[in-house]
């Protein structure tokens, strides 16, 4: 429609270079760009896929460890009128070989690492192009492609529903899906964001969690960028690093799941390290233990806490740091000023406040569906454009919702349905227990039997009784673990969430 402002992903990044031009935008190591250096590079990125080959609707890929050029290509393939494929870096060759044929990549650009792994692959997933951020036997190298083009003359400024990103899903119970997420998807995300948190020019955002994972991507990392802010990239989490980055740069927010705040607390050097410049923690993923928000609280850090999922681009449900105090452990509001959440009960219909249905949402954020997989898109969406999330939740009076756990990761036991998320949160308030996953295993009597690992601090150790005696005044008897072992680490994936499938074929 004449007349409507872009929303295209290439337009964020060139619009707030012509606003900001000599704004730091990103700083990765001892190297920072202005946004008008970062908006150079995203342009001759552009011309270089253009000339290329790369058309109308193609799809542009990354894989690598968190990079600035991760941006550089997502939004050059905006530019480009591509869409982007971002992926995970942790994935085989045989897995990366199954999304890149089935998104049907194009080009790829990856680090030298990721690069060794696609290239035994490379040929049979169809790539016609291969560029490395640094040299690689056989691939082109980025920067080499860079200084011999000249930036994109007449750049795509695609539509509001055109398709901008696929983003495969973790894949812990088969396959990934690729879920596909438009322009004004993500767009009308970071709308709602700005409307719901608080997002400042002057921000300094750590980005630690994966960026080829929505919430690493999509929380603070791009409305940073959108509101002028800076981004101090790290190429992968690590507890000790990020200190030092906070520290070092003055970081304001960070968006982590609850795992990575946990770890940063762990280390010896949280109890020193200068965190009198964080702002605001914004986390997410998974339920929050409130002996942890306590802990950050101590230090003066506030959490926002979200609930989201890659479909719903991420934001679904979003707390404020007014709220976390007097709501502790609920994920938010089900009303956001552009969107909403229902808890839907079998019948499709909503169920009374208190009472546990399927988290489900709508609005301008959610997914149009699958990539070349009707069967899922029409699983998961509903003719009201509702989206199933397969979470259970919680709705109290005031319209706050708890996400209490996995439809698929509920305990049956001996008839009555147990939430690990609610047993989880109490086990960790136990001095000796660093991590606890609660599963359910094959019981003859009970026909499951919840079932605690634990890792433990260090020279810290716990027997099924010891846990039981703690978790005993909190929770009902059938809620109790009735097995318990001790494991050194739970096994995540990279966005950090427990691969609980693993732990049931370990145990």
């Amino acid at each position: 429609m004449p007349g409507r402002p872009p929303v295209d992903l290439g337009s964020w990044i060139a619009r707030r270079a012509a606003i900001s031009a000599q704004r730091r935008a990103v700083t990765y190591g001892d190297s920072t760009w202005t946004y008008a250096e970062f908006a150079d590079r995203v342009d001759r990125l552009a011309a270089v896929l253009v000339a290329g080959g790369v058309q109308t609707g193609d799809r542009v890929g990354y894989v690598g460890f968190n990079h600035p050029d991760f941006l550089t290509t997502m939004f050059a393939a905006s530019r480009a009128g591509a869409v982007f494929v971002p992926l995970n870096f942790r994935l085989t060759s045989a897995e990366l070989e199954y999304i890149l044929t089935d998104a049907g990549v194009h080009t790829l650009v990856a680090d030298a690492d990721r690069a060794a792994v696609v290239e035994p692959v490379r040929e049979s997933s169809g790539l016609r192009r291969a560029i490395a951020l640094t040299p690689v036997d056989g691939w082109e190298r980025l920067d080499d492609a860079l200084s011999a083009t000249e930036p994109i003359s007449d750049p795509q400024a695609p539509g509001e529903d055109d398709l901008a990103l696929i983003m495969y899903t973790s894949g812990t119970t088969g396959r990934p899906k690729g879920a596909m997420l438009t322009h004004g998807n993500m767009f009308w995300n970071n709308m709602n964001a700005l409307l719901s948190l608080d997002t400042l020019s002057t921000d300094v955002s750590l980005v630690a969690a994966p960026l080829f994972h929505i919430g690493g991507l999509n929380v603070t990392t791009l409305i940073t960028l959108q509101k002028g802010g800076e981004l101090v990239i790290l190429p992968a989490f690590d507890p000790t690093a990020a200190l030092e980055l906070i520290e070092k740069h003055r970081v304001t927010t960070m968006f982590g799941v609850p795992a990575m705040f946990l770890f940063m607390s762990q280390v010896p050097a949280f109890e020193t390290a200068d965190l009198s410049s964080v702002r605001q923690f914004t986390c997410g993923g998974a339920p929050v233990p409130e002996s942890l928000i306590t802990l950050y609280n101590g230090r003066s850090i506030p959490f926002c806490q979200g609930y989201g999922l890659t479909e719903t681009a991420p934001l679904a449900l979003v707390m404020g740091v007014d709220d976390t105090a007097r709501k502790v452990g609920a994920a938010g509001h089900h009303i956001l000023p552009l969107s909403e959440v229902a808890l839907l009960g079998p019948d499709g219909a909503p169920v009374p406040d208190g009472e546990r249905g399927e988290v489900s949402v709508r609005g301008p954020q959610v997914t149009p569906g699958y990539w070349r997989n009707e069967a899922a898109t029409a699983a998961a969406i509903d003719d009201d454009g509702w989206f199933h999330t397969g979470d259970v939740g919680e709705q109290d009076a005031d319209g706050f919702v708890t996400v209490v756990d996995r439809v698929k990761d509920m305990v049956i036991s001996g008839g009555e349905n147990v939430y690990p998320a609610e047993v989880e949160s109490v086990l960790y308030r136990h001095p000796s227990v660093a991590e606890v996953a609660i599963i359910g295993t094959p019981d003859e009597k009970w026909g499951e039997a919840v079932t605690a690992i634990v890792a433990l601090k260090p020279g810290a150790s716990l027997t099924l009784e010891e846990a039981r005696e703690f978790a005993r005044d909190s929770l009902a008897p059938y809620k109790l673990p009735l097995a318990l072992h001790v494991v050194d680490a739970l096994p995540r994936n990279p966005a950090g969430k427990v691969l609980k499938f693993q732990l049931r074929e370990q145990v």
